[in-house]
């Protein structure tokens, strides 16, 4: 059965979890990774100048081994700094760097490498599944995973014909020989779109890549108030659209034309004409459905037609944000600013 390695076995996976303040998920993430069977493992929390209970709770899984982030080299971001030192310490041919805030399916890591040997990937990544709860969360991540699914099409990602690469960092498995030979985390160092980065540069160096919908792995609640929902999209959509203001934009013009094709079918249907009125269902109808590739409910996906606005706010946020060079995540402050390279 799959355990947590001895100190005498060697694991063929090692599980590398950055963890800033992160007392309010990381034991159900830990919970679920410690549980995990089928494949030897190790667990390594990096914590990167927590003030919480982050360092107690890792303490307190006698399978999960804590090491300290160190000193923020000048330039890097935190989490590139972290999962750079737990790479560092990391003993499996195989690395996934995770999120504190996933919970893993059970048998998931065995299935993981398992699937990036049957692929002949070195680099697998899986899309989590997204908890959304409150209106906001309910109402924007559905647009903003719609946009990435149709920016980023997983085929293409794992076509090795085309340039264009991705990854999410919440879940990226990658053999040890493909990181090391692109210089790891540390030849993204300064990005705040790690991830994406290192997904491309993995891509470019001829190794091959697979990314998609994870649901079956791993599910994750990304954040849990408006307030980190405005920061971390503040922090990375400008990165992920370039053309933000013109996307900003058409979510604008998208949701007025929306909203009076429902005013007018509602008018139509008390004034008893349904056969206009179902005319009028048709550019809503065409937005859900569009917001629908994102796999939220479908009560998210037509909440979604409420978050188009706000989508547009944080896509200017963030266009002004990364203008300004000063980007705010986890209470540092980075200077933004650089784009991901996206054909």
């Amino acid at each position: 059965m799959g355990t947590p390695v001895s100190v005498r076995e060697r694991p063929v996976i090692s599980v590398i979890i950055p963890a800033r303040n992160e007392e309010a998920c990381l034991g159900a993430c830990l919970r679920s990774l410690t549980s995990q069977t089928g494949i030897p493992f190790e667990i390594l929390v990096v914590d990167d100048g927590s003030t919480d209970n982050t360092r107690a709770i890792a303490r307190s899984f006698a399978a999960v081994r804590l090491i300290e982030a160190g000193p923020l080299p000048e330039g890097w971001t935190g989490k590139n700094n972290a999962v750079t030192a737990g790479a560092h310490d990391a003993q499996g041919d195989w690395l996934l760097f995770t999120d504190a805030d996933t919970v893993h399916r059970p048998g998931s890591l065995a299935k993981a490498v398992a699937e990036a040997k049957q692929q002949k990937v070195d680099l697998l990544s899986y899309s989590p599944e997204q908890e959304v709860r409150g209106f906001w969360e309910r109402a924007v991540m559905p647009v903003i995973f719609a946009e990435l699914a149709r920016k980023y099409p997983p085929s293409r990602m794992s076509d090795p014909a085309t340039k264009l690469a991705a990854a999410n960092g919440q879940y990226l498995l990658v053999s040890r020989k493909a990181y090391d030979s692109v210089g790891g985390h540390a030849a993204v160092a300064t990005s705040l779109l790690e991830d994406v980065e290192l997904a491309r540069i993995i891509k470019a160096a001829g190794y091959k890549i697979t990314f998609r919908y994870g649901s079956d792995a791993v599910r994750t609640r990304m954040y849990r108030n408006f307030r980190q929902l405005r920061e971390g999209w503040t922090k990375n959509l400008a990165l992920l659209f370039p053309s933000a203001i013109a996307l900003a934009l058409w979510s604008i013009v998208e949701f007025v034309a929306v909203i009076v094709c429902l005013v007018f079918a509602a008018a139509l249907t008390v004034a008893g004409d349904w056969r206009h009125a179902l005319f009028y269902l048709i550019v809503p109808f065409l937005t859900v459905m569009r917001i629908a590739t994102s796999h939220f409910s479908w009560t998210s996906n037509v909440l979604g037609i409420l978050g188009l606005p706000m989508f547009a706010y944080l896509l200017l946020r963030s266009r002004f944000f990364h203008k300004r060079r000063k980007i705010s995540w986890k209470g540092r402050t980075y200077p933004g600013g650089n784009r991901i390279p996206v054909s």
